[in-house]
């Protein structure tokens, strides 16, 4: 019997045990009755806090819409499409119910695109506002980068509300783009997120994903190459404060011979019930010889009562691969360096303050839009006084 997220969720409620399959049985599909409504104890729910998702998952209807705000490069063209253009799913189709649902239910989508061989002038913003607070929305937003285009793109999600959404890039032959996707929502706010990441040949794709607001978010980037040579960099920062649930699951399907991922995410958390889940898959399929890739998560605790959960995956079918990793780690402020810090004169409070900032710049230092790290650089100060570290 083939596996399907329906099998696989009727034989755990039958009590049957069910074996590790691979990331490659991966079930996808635009239709949502495809998918059975999760109950939580499915592999891909189980962190997740079904009851904060307001009916995202069991099929909510629409009753708000997003605000989108565009400030983008002269080069770039911004389209609103319906679900009738041939562009929309090519980089990607939905894993999951909600996925499939914002598929289903969005009104209209819109893409932006890199003309072929033409270098962006500017960083390109767009800003999602939410439907408000208690309302719920779906949306579609591709990013398309023709050959030899280079752009960066911030898209940057603040406001209220209750928000599913599908996400594609599609990076054409040779094209080297930047993607930031901000997640910045009021304390209200719930978004679940799909990312369907597509690379063609000798494509270089730097995507980043930034969540700091918001009471539940879970992004889920899926990474695919469409020919050789493909490089791609999945970077995370995120910042959990009390009762906060956020949840990234990557993917990362290697299929094709002669490409490079390196996926690293870092977190910090503080306060009662914070929470965060980072999840990396990685597959390597027999095709994809000379493959070259890494991920790495580390996580944060500030404080007592917070939790983060962290589960790296790597499934190799060929051994003809350039090199293949996984790191993880979670755990609290480094006794040594604060001993250290404060051997030199320097107070317990700012030294904490010193390991937090030292711990994520690594990221930081890798997100070449300055209006940005500039922001993430002030939202960890603040996050830093609201617990008087």
């Amino acid at each position: 019997m083939p596996v399907t997220e329906n099998n696989v969720a009727s034989a755990m409620r039958e009590g049957v045990v069910v074996p590790a399959t691979s990331r490659a049985e991966r079930f996808t599909s635009y239709d949502v009755e495809a998918f059975e409504v999760p109950g939580g104890r499915e592999e891909n729910w189980r962190f997740t806090p079904m009851k904060r998702l307001r009916g995202l998952h069991d099929g909510a209807a629409a009753s708000g819409e997003i605000t989108l705000d565009v400030e983008a490069a002269p080069e770039l063209k911004i389209e609103t499409a319906g679900r009738d253009d041939a562009r929309l799913g090519e980089a990607g189709v939905p894993s999951d119910r909600i996925a499939a649902q914002a598929y289903s239910s969005f009104a209209k989508a819109t893409i932006v695109t890199a003309p072929k061989e033409t270098q962006a002038s500017k960083p390109s913003v767009l800003r999602i506002h939410g439907p408000g607070e208690g309302k719920v929305a779906y949306g579609h937003l591709q990013v398309r980068a023709e050959a030899f285009a280079e752009a960066v793109v911030v898209l940057d999600h603040v406001g209220s509300g209750t928000y599913a959404d599908n996400v594609e890039f599609v990076i054409g032959d040779g094209a080297k783009v930047t993607v930031v996707s901000v997640q910045d929502w009021a304390d209200d706010a719930v978004h679940v997120s799909e990312q369907h990441l597509k690379l063609g040949r000798d494509a270089t794709l730097k995507h980043i994903v930034i969540t700091l607001g918001g009471d539940l978010v879970r992004v889920s980037p899926t990474a695919t190459f469409a020919d050789k040579g493909g490089d791609v960099e999945m970077l995370g920062l995120y910042f959990a404060d009390k009762g906060q649930h956020q949840e990234h699951r990557l993917f990362v399907d290697h299929a094709v011979a002669n490409c490079k991922s390196r996926v690293m995410y870092k977190g910090a958390l503080q306060g009662d019930d914070a929470h965060t889940v980072w999840i990396g898959d990685v597959l390597i399929r027999a095709a994809a010889e000379a493959t070259d890739t890494y991920e790495l998560n580390r996580n944060l605790v500030l404080t007592p009562g917070a939790r983060a959960d962290s589960v790296p995956n790597l499934e190799i079918e060929t051994g003809e691969i350039e090199g293949a990793g996984h790191a993880s780690a979670t755990g609290r402020f480094d006794d040594e360096q604060l001993f250290y810090l404060q051997s030199r004169g320097i107070g317990e409070e700012a030294a904490r303050r010193l390991v937090v900032r030292g711990f994520f710049h690594e990221i930081l230092v890798k997100i070449d839009v300055p209006e940005v790290r500039e922001r993430l650089e002030a939202a960890i100060e603040a996050e830093l006084e609201a617990v008087g570290a």
